[in-house]
């Protein structure tokens, strides 16, 4: 194991002037090329505007190399002593809220993640947010109440001790319930103090990370891909690019392709932290040095091996709401979509499983297309998810659930206002970027996977068809009159303009318990005749509306029963009048009686969304 080295990723996020630029000058040894602001506007501002890299090593705890598998160690960059090391690589995110996402793409290269707090502050808006990320992207946390030189030296333990217990309550219902807590003061009397001020409790937090760190997995196998962070060229070299290596690994030599200039490049040289190397793989930081281009093509993004990656116009997404946005997840609204490490706008349209597969077990990595789909007007959550009402228009406007039941996974379709380079099972995550940062609110709505990439620009006629997400319609009309025994005319379950030939032949359930099949239009005011078969059936399927029975359940002789007959015998005794040519033509303009009880219909049935036939589907 002589000079091996193990790289970590640890993450270092937290509200705006928190001090985590600080803290991670404090804790390096090694500054990468984009490190500690080295931005002009970075230092101007006095804010970190994009990622910073930095490192510091520790001997590997004996801990970690009984566990540690062979492809995890790296040969050449360890120290000239020969022992192994634990190399610590500090990604510095941004606090401000504007550069969101570019914390969201920093929190999908680590490992482990440092939430530092302001002490004389405690949690702020950003804090928040970040911690919402972390418990999407990250396993493991250590909160930095930083700091604490500010704190009255009297009263300092105290104040620390009191925080401590905030930031417990805090995080008791997250993932990171018990996550270790520590005072440090990064930078001593501020940024404007001289450099001979000591970081307090410097070492203490190393202590702690070296405790917390477990060996990521990593595996060298599979197509390469690296997110790139930053981009510069040398003059006789080449143009660089540096940043974390997400899948597979590299080595000199290889060709990479850079998917957003669709162009393939030679690397030329590999380094880490200023050392060469001639490999590296998954979770390393590096920089690839290639023929040139000009960096300014590339602030950040993918690069991959050839043809590894595809661009996509939609995606079929998993979705779980975030708690702590306030407000619905609406169908067709739009959000900052963030897909891997690249933000986008993009609309929605939810869905879920058929009501009888609310149960079901998730499925986490593929998406079913020869399942069926429910559509929902918005994400169901049981907050939002419609009572047992009995009024299925009710239910239609709230999400198609019944009951008030919220199914174990649901999904999305989005559509991105323009193209976005991917790989599959990336993380997806919804924002509201566009609220008012100063508002004490969350704007991260929803989280998820990337299941399935639509790649096809027309999309929506070569793909969408295959997908059978349905809407489930009810709609409830009354029996006007009675023709005879076996037909009867209904009214209120159309408009005027509709084409009922579209639904001739459907199965409509009368509320006294007979079964109607609608036979043709009657007049022209939407009104339609349905005929009664000879033998009473009764259809309940999960796609019908409950219905309330009346005394005339059972009957077995067919067509209406005697007791349907007698709620409906005012307009049997007014129609005894009218021969039955005459009976449409007494329909315009009459007024008939009404019958002592209204007789209600209830017609329910599927319609696909991306059916382009419009067929109208009813359970057989």
């Amino acid at each position: 194991m002589s000079g091996q080295r193990v790289n970590v990723n640890v993450g270092v996020l937290g509200h705006i002037d928190s001090g985590k630029t600080a803290l991670a000058r404090a804790l390096s040894t090694t500054a990468s090329t984009a490190a500690f602001d080295k931005q002009p506007q970075s230092r101007e501002r006095g804010i970190t505007l994009d990622l910073g890299f930095s490192c510091f090593s520790v001997p590997l705890p004996a801990r970690l190399r009984s566990a540690l598998p062979v492809p995890c160690l790296a040969p050449e960059t360890g120290p000239e002593h020969g022992e192994p090391q634990l190399q610590v690589t500090l990604v510095d995110c941004p606090g401000h809220a504007s550069l969101i996402r570019t914390i969201i793409g920093g929190a999908q290269i680590i490992d482990l993640m440092m939430l530092v707090i302001d002490v004389t502050k405690g949690m702020q808006t950003q804090s928040a947010e970040c911690l919402v990320i972390g418990q999407i992207a990250c396993q493991k946390l250590v909160v930095v109440l930083n700091k604490m030189d500010l704190l009255a030296e009297g009263k300092r333990q105290a104040a620390i001790d009191k925080m401590t217990k905030k930031m417990q309550k805090t995080l008791e219902n997250t993932k990171f319930r018990g996550a270790p807590i520590i005072p440090v003061a990064a930078k001593p009397g501020g940024p404007e103090a001289p450099e001979t001020e000591a970081p307090q409790g410097i070492s203490e937090l190393i202590e702690l990370l070296t405790s917390q760190i477990s060996i990521p997995m990593r595996d060298p196998s599979g197509p390469f891909l690296m997110s790139v962070d930053h981009c510069f060229s040398i003059k006789g070299q080449g143009t660089v690019m540096t940043g974390t290596i997400l899948s597979g690994s590299i080595s000199l030599g290889d060709s990479v392709e850079i998917p957003a200039l669709k162009v393939v490049k030679k690397v030329k040289s590999m380094q880490m932290f200023h050392m060469p190397v001639t490999s590296a793989m998954q979770g390393d930081r590096l920089g690839i040095c290639v023929t040139q281009f000009d960096p300014k093509l590339l602030e950040r993004g993918l690069v991959c091996a050839p043809e590894s990656l595809h661009t996509v116009y939609a995606a079929l997404i998993s979705v779980e709401k975030i708690p702590y946005f306030r407000g619905p997840l609406q169908t067709k609204a739009k959000f900052h979509i963030t897909v891997g490490h690249e933000t986008v706008m993009g609309r929605l349209m939810f869905f879920s499983p058929s009501p009888e597969s609310f149960d079901h077990e998730p499925v986490l990595d593929t998406f079913d297309f020869s399942q069926e789909y429910l559509f929902q007007e918005q994400y169901l959550c049981k907050d939002l998810a419609p009572a047992a009402t009995g009024s299925g228009q009710a239910n239609e406007k709230a999400g198609q659930a019944s009951e008030g039941l919220c199914p174990r996974q649901q999904w999305a379709l989005v559509e991105f206002e323009k193209p976005v380079t991917c790989p599959r099972l990336c993380l997806v995550i919804g924002s509201r970027l566009d609220a008012d940062i100063h508002t004490n609110m969350c704007r991260l709505a929803f989280h998820g996977v990337l299941l399935h990439g639509l790649e096809d620009k027309n999309y929506a006629e070569s793909l969408l068809p295959r997908l059978r997400v349905y809407k489930l319609k009810h709609k409830h009309g009354f029996v006007e009159r009675v023709i005879n025994d076996y037909s009867v005319i209904g009214r209120s379950l159309f408009k005027k303009e509709t084409n009922i030939q579209l639904f001739v032949g459907l199965k409509v359930h009368l509320s006294t318990g007979e079964l109607g099949i609608i036979d043709s239009s009657f007049g022209q005011s939407g009104k339609f005749k349905i005929n009664i078969p000879g033998t009473v059936e009764y259809m309940f399927d999960e796609n019908s509306v409950t219905l309330e029975h009346g005394s005339g359940q059972g009957q077995s002789e067919g067509g209406l029963s005697p007791e349907s007959k007698k709620i409906l015998t005012p307009a049997l005794k007014k129609r005894s009048r009218a021969s039955r040519g005459e009976v449409a033509k007494q329909e315009e303009g009459v007024e008939r009686p009404e019958p002592t009880q209204h007789v209600t219909l209830s017609l329910s049935f599927k319609r696909y969304v991306f059916d382009t036939h419009k067929h109208i589907v009813q359970s057989p």
